[in-house]
């Protein structure tokens, strides 16, 4: 038997990330990118989590290096959908001085509500891109890997891919 076989990774959870959601078995991707588009970090978790629940672990775990190459440069404004619309949610942001760009639940119309910003909300759909260029890694979007580590790896790849054309082009 190979060392290590048969033990465990600490980092790998307990379902790797596959689950049971409205579509079948299913993992989800939650991407953070900066305003270009350009990705920084991603998490996954099981199929049935909400989309909520890796909000704190995607943001703190994202490293982003400022012009001296200094890390933990925070964002100005924290763009999301509906799903993100939770007092908790905009409190955790608003203690780090970041603007959540998160539209109301409800019945009521965003006039009401003269903290929502729509022109910068309409700046959402640069994550949508993002996710369209990365499905064109074929790899990312039918997992092939058994475990969660090993899926976030080729998700990363996945970015050196995105990196590597738009810095290189052919």
């Amino acid at each position: 038997m190979l060392p290590g076989a048969g033990k465990k990774d600490p980092r790998e959870p307990e379902d790797h990330a596959l689950g049971r959601s409205r579509g079948g078995y299913a993992t989800k991707i939650h991407l953070l990118c900066d305003g270009q588009g350009h990705p920084l970090h991603a998490e996954v978790t099981a199929g049935q989590a909400h989309e909520s629940t890796a909000f704190t672990t995607v943001l703190e775990n994202a490293r982003i290096p400022d012009d001296d190459g200094e890390l933990d440069v925070a964002p100005v404004h924290l763009g999301g959908d509906k799903a993100f619309d939770a007092q908790w949610i905009r409190d955790w942001l608003e203690e780090r001085d970041i603007t959540p760009v998160i539209p109301h639940r409800g019945e009521i119309p965003e006039a009401r509500h003269p903290d929502f910003d729509r022109e910068m909300y309409r700046r959402r759909n640069v994550i949508e891109r993002l996710v369209g260029r990365l499905k064109e890694c074929r790899r990312l979007f039918a997992r092939y890997e058994k475990t969660a580590i090993n899926f976030v790896g080729f998700i990363k790849m996945g970015f050196v891919h995105y990196y590597l054309r738009l810095f290189c082009p052919e």
